[in-house]
């Protein structure tokens, strides 16, 4: 099966619902083994849903709702254009996967902003990306020798590593140009900074005389400025149409380079930029 790769540049501050909410924080989705934040692939797929205007493409790529499938009138244009019949079980011909990180944006008082990743996260990357043998230790950086001085950590200057083929850990596009200072940190390491990095927001609940009703939550967010991935493929339902679902879906990620994901776009939130490598 052929995986391919979509990648996400945040323009805004990203929040998808956790599962959980303890006290005043509201959450974001996390990666149940690494407690990361990630995208949710029904969250992806759903925007992507959306975005596709003519019916019967929209289903054929994602498969039917319950509401298509009680138009008598479409169920008859469908079957005549596609040669099938339509079930409310029918699965489309494209799957979509959860979007993950790569490089993650925080603060420096030395650097103003320094992008981090890890191992792991490299490494789960490189599933999709063949980047040669040279994988990044610990500490590798394209910073010059001198001491890091981040928002909740200090890197001493004899701890980092050179590392000069760094380009090829991140994908060569536009939306990328910006992403200049780079850090590999231990898988722990990262995941900390990364949890203590993240985007939070103190909202107050108002009543209708605009005074304070009750108490204030924080929400959190991925920060803008995140680079992550996501990938997808043809599902094995997609017998004969393969090609021109792949050509179909192409073409609505090309009509759909920025994307409003997980809500609140009235406040600006949620806009990313997307593109497929090439």
């Amino acid at each position: 099966m052929k995986m391919n790769c979509v990648y996400l540049y945040l323009l805004s501050p990203l929040h998808t619902g956790g599962t959980t909410q303890e006290g005043n924080l509201l959450g974001i989705a996390r990666e149940s083994h690494t407690n990361l934040p990630y995208i949710p692939s029904s969250t992806i797929r759903g925007r992507l849903r959306a975005n596709e205007n003519e019916l019967i493409k929209r289903v054929k790529l994602f498969g039917p709702e319950l509401k298509d499938t009680q138009n008598s009138e479409f169920v008859k244009q469908y079957e005549q254009a596609t040669g099938k019949k339509i079930t409310q079980l029918e699965q489309g011909d494209i799957w979509v996967g959860d979007a993950s990180l790569l490089w993650f944006p925080v603060p420096s008082l030395s650097h103003g902003v320094i992008w981090i990743s890890c191992p792991m996260l490299l490494q789960r990357w490189m599933r999709f990306n063949e980047t040669g043998d040279n994988f990044p230790v610990d500490y590798s950086t394209n910073l010059s020798k001198t001491t890091v001085y981040l928002k909740d950590a200090i890197l001493k200057a004899d701890t980092l590593k050179e590392w000069k083929d760094w380009k090829n850990f991140i994908p060569q596009a536009p939306e990328t140009k910006g992403i200049e200072r780079v850090i590999v940190l231990p898988n722990q390491h990262c995941a900390t900074l990364i949890q203590m990095s993240l985007w939070r927001q103190v909202k107050i609940k108002l009543d209708e005389h605009k005074s304070v009703d009750g108490g204030f939550r924080y929400e959190e967010a991925i920060s803008p400025d995140t680079l992550m991935y996501f990938s997808w493929g043809i599902t094995s339902q997609a017998n004969g149409t393969a090609a021109q679902s792949t050509k179909d879906f192409e073409k609505l990620l090309a009509d759909s380079n920025i994307l409003q994901i997980g809500g609140q776009e009235s406040l600006g939130r949620g806009f990313v930029q997307q593109w497929i490598p090439t």
